[in-house]
């Protein structure tokens, strides 16, 4: 990856990440009480994920969703109106207060504040060779896929777009994805797979 010295990189994600979680931490507080009183279950989310060069780690999450949601209806596939996703969630997703646990998988140096979303192992195992090649980064909070379409666009075309990064990423790019992040989150855009997005799960064999 053409990105200079990796330290730099890494400066950056705990400035950032140190710099988000005192900011956030009244509100993450008040977030954790909400999930709570509305739901039973644990307010903190964990999820195995894929992270750099195939190593698995625990992912950090607010529970949006009421608890074991992954093993009802849809599965791992989400969409708008969902009826899993609590009153709570529904809004910690469209401002992204969910993902914000997250910058602690940065200061434990499993993701980086920019990358490829991390993916589940059942997904991992269907990358082609070439695919593989999204590994060879630490996942991040957000990203060149997640900046230019998220969770709508077709899962082929999420993958393109991390390998492109994974080729051209460097200083200015991260901070350009930094920024246009910021303004994704205040619109709202590409939460859900809609018609064409997302990963599908490949029909299970009867």
């Amino acid at each position: 990856m053409k990105y200079g010295r990796a330290g730099r990189k890494r400066v950056l994600d705990v400035a950032v990440a140190v710099a988000a979680l005192v900011v956030s931490a009244p509100l993450l507080v008040l977030a954790v009480i909400l999930i709570r009183l509305e739901s039973p279950g644990h307010p903190i989310y964990r999820q195995r994920r894929v992270g750099l060069n195939g190593r698995p780690f625990e992912l950090y999450k607010l529970r949006t969703m009421v608890a074991g949601a992954e093993h009802i209806g849809s599965g791992l596939a989400l969409d708008a109106g969902d009826a899993r996703i609590t009153r709570v969630g529904a809004f910690l997703r469209r401002a992204s207060i969910d993902e914000l646990p997250n910058f602690f998988n940065v200061l434990r140096g499993e993701m980086s504040v920019v990358g490829p979303r991390p993916t589940v192992q059942v997904q991992v195992d269907r990358y082609t060779d070439r695919q593989r090649g999204r590994l060879s980064v630490r996942p991040g909070i957000t990203g060149w896929a997640q900046i230019n379409g998220r969770a709508s666009l077709p899962w082929h075309e999420r993958i393109e777009l991390d390998l492109w990064y994974v080729e051209h990423g460097n200083l200015r790019l991260d901070l350009r994805i930094l920024i246009r992040t910021l303004r994704m989150i205040l619109h709202g855009e590409g939460l859900y797979k809609g018609e064409t997005g997302g990963w599908r799960e490949p029909p299970q064999s009867r």
